[in-house]
């Protein structure tokens, strides 16, 4: 390993680590303003009405069975992609025992804001340490080159599917899981230029992680 690609490591695996924490905690802090959350969590908080699991327990279970989905897909796993499965989750978890639970709307509205830019920035690190895709993108990814479908019809799609399923379960969802659907896009695009690490040579080999960023930008 060269000197140049060791200090390149030394940048990734931190960043990786800190994104995925930062992901769960913003994905906290959109839940506690109540104003509705991104669609995947619509459904682990549906999940969790029925089941005696923290959200975070609930979001790795989900994870582990998109990643089961993955199989016929042929999709291949990264370290980021198991990583981010098993992190992201409790990290969450963490971020609810701190994050405190109001009544007051501009405060729920604030932490919803600052949920969806932390989350934006996080997706943005752990996207830019190129450890491969996250479990739900990579079903994205994987049904868009299996369908030929477009990445927007299928992401579309399968948002639309887990948002109905978690409604029906008794996920929250409102002004927020709109508006997560119109921002968190451009947002993530503007955070991957900023912290995306630029490796000394293309990784060819793994074409999902340039999918990916165009499921992020819509």
């Amino acid at each position: 390993m060269s000197r140049f690609t060791a200090r390149r490591l030394a940048r990734r695996i931190p960043q990786l680590l800190i994104g995925l924490f930062l992901y769960g905690f913003g994905i906290a802090l959109m839940i506690r303003g109540v104003i509705g959350a991104a669609p995947w969590d619509v459904l682990s908080q549906g999940i969790a009405t029925h089941l005696p699991l923290t959200f975070g327990t609930i979001t790795i279970i989900v994870s582990g069975i998109v990643l089961l989905m993955w199989l016929p897909l042929r999709q291949r796993l990264g370290i980021g992609t198991v990583l981010n499965a098993l992190l992201v989750g409790p990290s969450a978890d963490i971020g609810f025992l701190v994050i405190p639970e109001t009544d007051i709307l501009w405060l729920r509205v604030l932490l919803f804001a600052l949920g969806l830019t932390v989350l934006a920035a996080a997706t943005g690190l752990y996207i830019g340490a190129h450890f491969g895709p996250g479990p739900r993108d990579g079903l994205m990814t994987g049904l868009h080159r299996v369908t030929g479908r477009p990445i927007w019809l299928v992401r579309t799609a399968l948002e639309v599917t887990v948002v109905a399923i978690g409604w029906l379960l008794g996920g929250n969802v409102g002004v927020g899981t709109v508006a997560f659907a119109l921002l968190v896009g451009p947002m993530c695009q503007f955070f991957m230029r900023v912290f995306e690490v630029r490796l000394p040579v293309p990784p060819a080999a793994e074409p999902d992680d340039d999918l990916r960023s165009d499921a992020i930008k819509g």
